[in-house]
Parts: C-alpha cells; sequence; structure tokens
C-alpha cells in the first residue's frame, strides 16, 4: 500500500472515527488533536516504502502513546493487528476514550498500560512496525525508550520536535545535543524535555540501535529553537532496528 492510497484511506478512516465519536458521546473529553493528521507528514516515508512491507508478515504493528487510540484502529481497519501502549495518568482522558472506541468498533486492538517515563516492561510481543509519534521529547529518558524498542520491533516511525538555534541564538544543528527545556519555557507544557538537533537526534538513533532508512523535518527549517511555538520545526524518520532482522 502507497502513501496516496494510505492517506486517502485515513481521510475517509477520520471522517467515520469523528463520527462514532460524537454518537458516543460529544461531551466527552476526547484527544483535541487530530493524531491520524501525522500521516500526511509520513507520505514521504509510505510512498518510498510500502506499509506492507515495513510491517512484514507478523501483520502486527503497535502505536506508542496513542491518545484515542485512532492511528491503531485505522490501522486495524487496513487488515493488521493493532496495539496501543500508553499511560492513563499523561493521557488526556486516562484512556478512557481508546477503551470507548474499542468496544464501539468490537475492536481485537490490545491496550496495554505502560508508563514510558519509568524503566517500564515491555510488552511480550514483537512487532514488524512500531509509531512513537510527538512523544520522544515528552519523554525523560528517550535513550532508554529508543534502546527498548529496538529489541521489540524491525522498523520504528517516528517523529519529534527538533532545534537549529537556542532561544538566544546559538546555532546547535551541526552538533550532536539535545536542550533540556525548564518547566514552563515551550507550551507552559512541564513534560517537555529534551529538544535534539538534528545530529542529536540521528547521534542517539545510531547509539540505541537503529540504522536510519530515512529522514526529513518540516516546518521552520531555517531558525527554529526549542521554547517558540513560531519557530517549531519536526523531524520525521524511519529507523530499522540493528538488533532485529525482518
Amino acid at each position: 500500500m502507497n502513501g496516496v492510497l494510505l492517506e486517502a484511506l485515513s481521510n475517509d478512516f477520520k471522517r467515520k472515527i469523528g463520527n462514532i465519536k460524537l454518537e458516543i458521546d460529544p461531551q466527552f473529553p476526547w484527544h483535541p488533536y487530530d493524531t491520524l493528521s501525522n500521516l500526511a507528514y509520513l507520505m514521504p516515508i509510505f510512498n518510498k516504502h510500502s506499509l506492507d512491507k515495513l510491517i512484514g508478515p507478523s501483520f502486527k504493528t503497535l502505536d506508542l502513546g496513542a491518545a484515542d487510540g485512532d492511528l491503531a484502529f485505522f490501522l486495524e481497519s487496513l487488515g493488521y493487528q493493532a496495539d496501543i501502549v500508553d499511560f492513563p495518568p499523561t493521557n488526556f482522558n486516562h484512556l478512557k476514550g481508546a477503551k470507548l472506541l474499542k468496544e464501539k468498533l468490537s475492536s481485537r486492538v490490545n491496550i496495554y498500560e505502560r508508563d514510558l517515563d519509568s524503566q517500564f516492561p515491555t510488552v511480550d510481543e514483537k512487532y514488524g512496525l512500531i509509531f512513537l509519534l510527538g512523544i520522544l521529547y515528552h519523554l525523560k529518558n528517550p535513550f532508554y525508550i529508543l534502546e527498548t524498542l529496538s529489541h521489540i520491533t524491525n522498523n520504528l516511525v517516528i517523529n519529534t520536535k527538533i532545534a537549529k538555534y537556542t532561544k538566544s541564538g546559538l546555532r546547535i544543528s551541526d552538533i550532536p545535543v539535545a536542550y533540556l527545556l525548564s518547566p514552563n519555557e515551550s507550551n507552559n507544557d512541564a513534560t517537555n524535555y529534551w529538544i535534539f538537533s538534528m545530529k542529536g537526534l540521528e547521534r542517539i538513533f545510531d547509539r540505541t540501535g537503529w540504522y536510519i532508512t530515512d529522514i526529513y523535518s518540516v516546518g521552520d527549517i531555517k531558525r527554529s529553537n526549542p521554547s517558540d511555538s513560531n519557530h517549531d520545526e519536526r523531524a520525521f524518520a524511519l529507523l530499522k532496528s540493528k538488533n532485529l532482522h525482518a
């Protein structure tokens, strides 16, 4: 399945899941962001690398930090075995949204409750492809999560915030570093921690057991910094595990 077809199908599913949420309870605190919109930014990856080939013969995929589970339920609708890992205390509605949708859809998606900010026990499954979208900079220990995932999946699709400059104007894009935010420095969100330079991101991928299959960035690609939302840059990458082989 190529990226063009994947995007078209995801747009259809987005409308369907939106209607289902209204049907369940329009007043329920559903996750406020459109998680399926990430697929539009992932088209450069999926136009070059078929989703079928990335997931492989296991047909098993996992979404980490899944919000209401829209992506996992979408992948299940395509015929894949999709699972969710999230942590109720940091999930927008304590994972109640994903559980309501699972029941309404008569879904077989497994919902695993794990604290990714702890030395968490991994799921027992192995996956062809894992999605880690918009989560890495919210984790205190990105090294641990990346290294752990390299032992349970062949391929990882990831996006995270990066920066070319500090807010004071120091250029960091050419050195392998990560900037540690203060609690209220970015979006007034104390769960924002590490903002890597692109070189820093590439270095941590290498050190945690990954080959970079594809990597690029979107947003303010000239003057991005860790703090300002109007100077936001996001890196998207497809990684292949050095520790597992398809």
